[in-house]
């Protein structure tokens, strides 16, 4: 591993975060002697941000940890053209209203991760339709476009999958990238920002902004991306049968969440202690070590770190006490998901409102496997009616999810 001099980079570095650096001696002293101002970039195409932006949040929080001023960039005036980076098809577009709506929603997760303010390393969002909505074209293409070469942003990631694919990439995405670079630029002339931190995918992108800024204003910028996140199992971070791992707790209760983070694969809790925790990490190192049964104590405690970040300790902490009730009393906790019955619902129909399952196939599968219990009593009858009479019904599907009828 690499020596660094700054906290910042010896920080990301000691965690895991690092997967490439511009120049990584130059950020080193700069750093080491400066606040660096560093941003990243979020779409708002929803009212929430999912555990896929998670490692962003958190470079963003090592960031300001470190001494350095945090930006968050909403993508206010970006969302309106669509980032194709990964992404198979087009995107849905959305209206002033709908992405202020987002932005605004979106805000909350933030401030529970950052520190807000007008000190020198207080975090500040801004919204890139603040200036992007003010272009005009034609000053902008002969300004900006010119420094840019379609033979190159052919051979990026982004655009390049999907041409393999064959699949449309319309003009509209493809402008995307050279406006991505021209965020660093005006972030570089606004806020003196020096850093564009990003997903591995984000790589030519932020490489683009870079050389932008460079040539037109001779500003020396620096970028750095992570490696892509995946599990022990090779899938992407973040998914489940049940869909997107939501941050907000309008769109996913903290007790999911706390069961997603208990569910971590052994081989992988050492690593998200040290990207989605601040336990230090000597503490991590003994959590990693131990074996066998013990290692579900590392999980807990990577569960009830990782809520006490995003929804706060009380509701982390009654999660872990729902969870420990639940399984090892057999009793129900308050913090289960519920779904509101009146008089009758079929079992299949009761795991999917429970999101217990992502599909009336997937329940169906469930019973006939025998991984369906209702009150702790296995069912295998896939046509099984449920009758909810004055008292709180428990669902289970499999030994880890639960959920009541009330």
């Amino acid at each position: 591993m690499t020596h660094y001099r700054s906290d910042l980079l010896r920080t990301l570095s000691e965690r895991g975060y690092v997967h490439q650096i511009t120049d990584a001696a130059a950020l080193d002293e700069l750093a080491a002697n400066r606040i660096v101002p560093g941003y990243i970039g979020f779409d708002a195409t929803a009212p929430s941000l999912h555990v896929g932006s998670l490692v962003q949040i958190m470079m963003l929080r090592r960031l300001q940890q470190t001494g350095h001023k945090p930006i968050v960039v909403m993508g206010g005036g970006t969302t309106k053209v669509g980032d194709p980076s990964g992404k198979d098809e087009s995107r849905k577009l959305l209206d002033n209203a709908g992405i202020a709506a987002n932005i605004a929603s979106i805000r909350r997760i933030f401030d529970r991760f950052l520190t807000f303010g007008d000190g020198p390393t207080d975090a500040v969002m801004v919204d890139n339709a603040d200036w992007l909505d003010a272009l005009e074209y034609i000053p902008f293409l002969r300004d900006v476009g010119r420094h840019f070469s379609i033979n190159r942003m052919l051979t990026f990631d982004s655009v390049k999958l999907r041409l393999d694919r064959e699949q449309p990439l319309s003009f509209l995405e493809f402008n995307y990238m050279i406006l991505q670079a021209y965020d660093f630029l005006e972030l570089s002339r606004r806020f003196q920002c020096r850093l564009q931190m990003g997903g591995s995918d984000q790589w030519g992108n932020i490489v683009n902004g870079i050389d932008l800024t460079r040539r037109i204003d001779s500003v020396e910028l620096y970028g750095l991306t992570t490696p892509l996140i995946t599990t022990a199992d090779g899938s992407k971070m973040g998914k489940t049968a049940a869909g997107a791992v939501w941050l907000h707790e309008d769109s996913l209760s903290a007790y999911d969440y706390w069961q997603f983070w208990r569910n971590t694969d052994d081989r992988d809790v050492g690593r998200f202690l040290r990207l989605f925790t601040d336990l230090p990490l000597d503490e991590i190192a003994r959590l990693e070590a131990l074996d066998g049964a013990e290692i579900n104590e590392a999980k807990k405690q990577l569960a009830t770190a990782a809520t006490a970040l995003c929804r706060g300790v009380a509701a982390a902490e009654e999660a872990a006490e729902t969870a420990r009730r639940t399984f090892e009393e057999g009793a129900t906790g308050s913090a289960l998901p519920t779904l509101k019955v009146e008089g009758q619902i079929s079992l299949v129909d009761a795991l999917v409102g429970l999101a217990l399952v992502g599909s009336k196939g997937e329940a169906k599968r469930l019973i006939k496997g025998g991984g369906a219990r209702v009150d702790g009593k296995q069912i295998t009858d896939e046509a099984h009616v449920l009758i909810i009479m004055g008292q709180s019904v428990r669902v289970s599907a499999g030994k880890k999810a639960h959920g009541l009828l009330i």
